[in-house]
């Protein structure tokens, strides 16, 4: 008897450590919603620049080529080889279809003239990038830091207020700052997660927002924001009640961004390929930039996640 009881016990026991996670969660939350709300209350900054995409050169592309004036001509008259007469002398040195040596190795040789004018005009690399013309990589990477790390929720605040979040160049120094930032201070580093997805420019922006709007639902409330230079920031929360922090441990940093081009970025199992991740969505230039969003919570450098509150929030977050 004891023996299936345990068994029982055993099995259900992943959704009893759930269900009392998400119970202590929704404690805080009613017990006190003023405070709890104040202290889950999260930043958000960034940008877009979709909408300009088109019109601007992204170093993933090849720019306009101008083709020699003759290109035509080779392509569809034969120019080089004979004038208007084209390839049409070719039967005559194969002997009417005999298929003689000779004729073969005359076809092979005018086949690698062809070739080569084909590589010369550039057309082959403009053949090849084609697929990739549109290609843009929408990213997630999300770290869960200790307690301590103070100093990046007060630089996350700084560059809200003072970011030009409205142009390329604000966006790329945004990102920049705020991987320079994070990059600094790797002993922080608990938890973190990573999405990678390569689309085309049709989709790219859809599924950038859809990724933002995941993330901002988990806030209970924006506290800073700035984003395309639209400013919005709450009164200043209040201090007084500091004995919500005793059982807090965490802040949690999200940076979702767009960059045209098949970024490398790793996904994130690792305390190695988080450094690699950051580095590389921080090194994005403001031509390859498209969009980026930067969330963290809480915002107030008062205030800090419970264990709980991150397993029930950020359940996709890993231990690195």
């Amino acid at each position: 008897m004891n023996t299936k009881f345990n068994k029982i016990i055993k099995k259900y026991s992943p959704w009893v450590r759930s269900l009392v996670a998400f119970a202590l969660v929704a404690m805080i939350i009613l017990a006190n919603p003023t405070q709890a709300m104040a202290r889950r209350g999260g930043g958000r900054v960034g940008g877009s620049s979709f909408r300009s995409a088109p019109s601007r050169s992204l170093p993933s592309r090849s720019t306009t080529r101008s083709y020699p004036s003759n290109t035509y001509n080779s392509y569809n008259y034969g120019g080089g080889f004979g004038g208007s007469g084209g390839l049409f002398f070719l039967p005559f040195l194969i002997g009417g279809g005999g298929g003689s040596l000779v004729g073969l190795l005359a076809i092979a040789a005018i086949a690698g003239v062809v070739l080569q004018a084909v590589r010369n005009s550039g057309l082959d690399n403009f053949l090849n990038n084609k697929s990739d013309e549109n290609k843009i990589t929408v990213s997630k990477v999300q770290i869960g830091l200790l307690a301590s790390a103070r100093q990046i929720q007060q630089d996350l605040t700084r560059l809200a207020q003072e970011a030009d979040t409205n142009s390329s160049a604000g966006l790329a120094l945004l990102l920049r700052e705020t991987t320079v930032s994070l990059l600094r201070h790797p002993e922080y580093w608990v938890y973190a997660d990573s999405v990678t997805q390569n689309t085309n420019l049709e989709f790219a922006e859809q599924k950038f927002n859809s990724l933002a709007m995941a993330e901002r639902s988990k806030l209970t409330s924006e506290v800073i924001s700035n984003v395309n230079n639209r400013r919005i920031q709450s009164s200043a929360q209040s201090t007084n009640d500091l004995n919500l922090e005793s059982p807090s441990e965490y802040i949690v940093v999200t940076l979702i961004t767009a960059m045209a081009g098949d970024s490398m970025i790793p996904q994130v199992r690792s305390a190695q390929d988080l450094s690699s991740a950051l580095a590389t969505i921080g090194s994005a230039s403001e031509q390859q930039l498209l969009a980026v969003e930067i969330l963290w919570e809480p915002q107030s450098d008062n205030y800090t996640l419970t264990s709980d509150e991150v397993l029930t929030i950020y359940p996709s977050l890993i231990r690195i």
